[in-house]
């Protein structure tokens, strides 16, 4: 993808984010009914938000948090209507009021809003373009501070919402939550490890379970983490496939939780690369479609055997990527064992759907140049997780999960009666 293109998009994104595609889609509609007319107004309603964004600010500064007031002389007192200029145009907007002893406390950034070109476009323009692009550097702070608004206090306000998201994030009960499926993997922040554990549930809605902190990826921070989701309440139990990709921490810590009554279905993806990387680039293209050619079959017998099929052309090939294949054979088949349908194989074959996740946060984490301490990283962690869980869909296929979960558990039942037989011959 051209570097132009995916500026486009996270421009796109960025503003959904900020404005919400409802709002977005409204003013669409009214642009293309009044034309110049309708994006004018989308452009004042953007000014307006950001303007009483930085008076709310500011008053906040001068009289503290709600919860933890500066002094008892200053409060904060409602808001009435007002007006502020956008350029040259005046636009109605929610004035916020601070009293002290003597009075009314006048908010110098609501005075300079009240001069003609105090808020310009071009001030505009340049918040709408940070936004676009989440350098927040120059949006929010840059258009507080030119009203008269310390960007410590922005600072402040940032940190208080995301510290509120991790609490939020760390303590929310799971309880509720039935898990068909988990996906386990792990992403790389500031030099430290984050396994994260994302959930499926049977209705196909997905969503973010918890993460664990530590410096490599191995067995006791993936335990740890496991630990942590069963003391805010999800039943870990046999019947859940869980998603990885190779990573050896995690697989231990499964097999020695679940033995060999484990459903894990390792990441296609990661085992296609894998073989190729033990390959000359000339049998590179050959060996991945007759992998995926093997697995796009729908059932575990013909899958097996076109997978066998291929190990015997890797052999001839190179001895490494033949067992790198063999190695994880079972693993790769778990869901056609399971004769899980072909639309709902798509989203469980691979460790995607929480790839794409990590993707989002690397992407709003872009411009942090620098993580002070563990606090930071995990605060910013939680906030993007819980950003991402409001953009989640259903997934396609979901309508088959019942079927499945089914399936899933009159095999447990016939091994519970193999059992009950052994025991009493």
């Amino acid at each position: 993808m051209k570097e132009s293109t995916k500026k486009r998009k996270k421009a796109r994104f960025g503003i959904e984010a900020t404005y919400g595609r409802q709002w977005i889609d409204d003013q669409i509609y009214r642009i293309l009914v009044t034309g110049k007319q309708g994006f004018d107004a989308m452009m004042k309603e953007m000014g307006r938000m950001m303007a009483e964004t930085i008076m709310y600010i500011e008053r906040e500064e001068i009289a503290g948090p709600d919860y933890q007031p500066f002094s008892p002389d200053i409060r904060k007192w409602a808001s009435q209507a007002g007006s502020v200029y956008i350029g040259d145009q005046k636009i109605r907007a929610e004035h916020p009021r601070v009293r002290g002893r003597q009075g009314e406390i006048e908010l110098k950034s609501y005075q300079k809003l009240k001069e003609p070109d105090g808020f310009s476009e071009e001030l505009l323009m340049k918040v709408l373009r940070g936004m676009s692009c989440q350098k927040y550097s120059d949006t929010v702070v840059e258009a507080a501070q030119a009203f008269g608004v310390s960007a410590s206090s922005v600072s402040r306000h940032i940190i208080a919402a995301t510290a509120k998201q991790l609490q939020e994030f760390k303590e929310r009960s799971l309880s509720a939550f039935v898990p068909f499926a988990i996906f386990l993997d792990t992403i790389h922040r500031g030099g430290e490890a984050f396994i994260v554990g994302m959930g499926l549930d049977t209705m196909g809605i997905k969503m973010p379970l918890g993460f664990w902190q530590g410096a490599t990826e191995n067995h006791e921070l993936c335990e740890e983490l496991l630990a942590d989701m069963e003391r805010r309440g999800l039943a870990l139990s046999r019947k859940i496939i869980w998603i990885t990709d190779g990573g050896k921490g995690i697989i231990k810590t499964l097999k020695d939780r679940f033995g060999k009554k484990l459903i894990h279905q390792r990441c296609t993806i990661h085992k296609d690369r894998n073989i190729q990387r033990h390959l000359a680039k000339r049998y590179r293209k050959e060996a991945h479609n007759r992998f995926r050619t093997a697995l796009e079959q729908n059932s575990y017998v013909d899958a097996r055997q076109m997978l066998l099929d291929f190990e015997t052309w890797l052999r001839r090939i190179n001895e490494s990527a033949a067992d790198s294949l063999m190695e994880a054979i079972e693993e790769l088949l778990t869901l056609h064992r399971l004769k899980i349908p072909a639309l709902l194989r798509k989203t469980l074959h691979s460790t995607n759907p929480i790839e794409s996740m990590f993707s989002t946060v690397r992407d709003c984490e872009g411009n942090i140049k620098r993580y002070r301490d563990s606090r930071m990283m995990q605060r910013w962690l939680a906030s993007v997780l819980l950003y991402c869980e409001k953009g989640f869909h259903r997934i396609k296929g979901f309508a088959s999960i019942p079927d499945v979960v089914k399936q899933i558990e009159a095999g447990e039942e016939i091994t519970q009666r193999q059992k009950t037989l052994e025991k009493v011959a």
